[in-house]
């Protein structure tokens, strides 16, 4: 089947979705698909056009200036694809920007069958950054934009409640997977332990994500400082960059920063520690969460996303009620403090956490996804306007 792949995240940039789009790009095209990436063009990359892949113009994403939005028009795309072998079979879009909209435009005005990702609960973020003004306008837009598609992804069972409480439809769930052999409690390094200055007794609290103010990395530092207070010998990493990294390196001088890790050295930092923090309640899933327990990791979290749909309460993880303000500080340090106690490395729940996520497995999320595009693209010949699966 030829394939349009729309996204304006991808490696050489870092993040859940660039990664997660890479991975399903990469097994389309192992399973004997014909696709072709179309995506924004990173400053420093040289320009490219073909069958493979078309790099178009782009910009700085307000806020995230690491990350670029795609630009093109419908008359642009629709060249391409005649230049290249004519119209795809279909178009899936993983992001929401404007080369997103733009793509779904062009499928809709040319017939193509169209499927998307919703992956950010971008209207969410608003209020992290003052805008909670434009909540609903966000949400129109997205929902506009995922009014275009005939099928629409979401990672999880409470994500799709939520969306069809606000009018989405045509909501199909297909969860994450995570590496399991890349993330293991076996990259646990005792060498990179000495370099963080961490002795045989002491606990290790984790930070992974990025620095911003929509992730909440600073209730995960709180957390520590107040448990620290009472527990001696208790350190804290953090892993990742982003706008707030000075101010909380300023804030909590005892906690360790060691930037932006990837590959072999990210699972070391997972495997090495003991107890992950994940403090978000704006996430749509949380890569992160999965990687962390397949690291064996005790792991503290909310009880949304990846949380919700793979650890059990003081069984694989522990999980706090979602909730705001001091409420939400407090219910997170119960859940960090049940982690820590059950921190062990030894200990069943870390055995729990890593069998959790052994089930979370890639390759059957993966064969699904392209399963469900196949059946979309065969039903839409069949039937007329929206294709719909069973």
């Amino acid at each position: 089947m030829r394939i349009a792949y729309v996204t304006e995240t991808f490696p050489p940039e870092i993040n859940g979705v660039s990664l997660t789009a890479e991975r399903a790009l990469r097994h389309l095209r192992e399973a004997g698909h014909d696709v072709q990436l179309i995506r924004p063009r990173q400053p420093d990359e040289p320009p490219r056009r073909d069958a493979q892949e078309w790099r178009c113009a782009g910009g700085p994403v307000p806020m995230y200036p690491g990350l670029r939005y795609g630009w093109a028009t419908p008359a642009a795309l629709r060249e391409l694809w005649r230049e290249f072998g004519g119209p795809p079979e279909l178009v899936h879009v993983a992001t929401p920007g404007p080369l997103g909209w733009t793509a779904l435009r062009a499928a809709r005005g040319d017939g193509i069958v169209c499927s998307a990702d919703f992956r950010t609960n971008f209207h969410a973020y608003c209020g992290h950054y003052g805008l909670g003004w434009m909540a609903s306008v966000v949400l129109g837009y997205l929902k506009r934009l995922h009014g275009m598609a005939d099928l629409n992804f979401v990672p999880t069972v409470e994500l799709q409640r939520e969306l069809a409480g606000h009018g989405f439809d045509r909501l199909q769930v297909l969860g994450r997977g995570v590496d399991a052999g890349l993330f293991s409690p076996e990259r646990r390094d005792q060498r990179l332990r000495r370099d963080w200055r961490i002795g045989a007794d002491h606990r290790v609290m984790l930070y992974v994500g990025r620095l911003a103010p929509e992730k909440n990395p600073g209730l995960a530092l709180q957390t520590f400082e107040r448990l620290s207070a009472r527990r001696p010998g208790l350190r804290m990493v953090v892993v990742g960059d982003g706008p707030l990294r000075a101010r909380l390196e300023q804030a909590h001088p005892t906690a360790r920063f060691v930037g932006m890790q990837t590959g072999i050295a990210l699972a070391r930092h997972y495997a090495s520690a003991d107890v992950f923090l994940f403090p978000s309640q704006t996430e749509t899933f949380g890569n992160v969460t999965l990687e962390a327990l397949a690291s064996g990791l005790a792991v503290a979290a909310f009880d949304s996303g990846a949380a919700a749909q793979h650890v059990r309460d003081d069984v694989s993880g522990c999980l706090a009620e979602p909730c705001e303000g001091l409420d939400a500080a407090d219910a997170f340090l119960d859940a960090a403090t049940r982690a820590l106690d059950a921190s062990a490395p030894d200990g069943l729940l870390r055995l729990e956490a890593r069998l959790a996520a052994v089930r979370a497995d890639w390759g059957s999320v993966q064969r699904r996804f392209e399963q469900m595009l196949v059946q979309l693209a065969a039903a839409s010949q069949a039937v007329p306007g929206y294709a719909a699966l069973a």
